[in-house]
């Protein structure tokens, strides 16, 4: 499996952040190529949805866990 493909489940947070990290700063690099540049969009774009629904799920368990503590 290459590490485009490799997805969250795989992955903590913050790899994902770091990866992210990466595919973002590789279209303002010296190794940019037009031609891969729509897959590692579409890559980086899934990766980002992720990172999202991790941290609103990390949220909502932050946000019970304080309900619990202020009882």
């Amino acid at each position: 499996m290459s590490e485009n493909e490799k997805t969250g489940e795989e992955m903590s947070l913050n790899q994902k952040i770091e990866k992210l990290d990466a595919e973002v700063e590789w279209f303002y690099s010296d190794e940019f190529k037009l031609e891969e540049a729509i897959e590692k969009y579409k890559f980086a774009n899934k990766l980002a949805k992720e990172i999202e629904e991790d941290l609103t799920k990390l949220k909502n368990e932050i946000e019970v866990l304080s309900e619990d503590f202020s009882k």
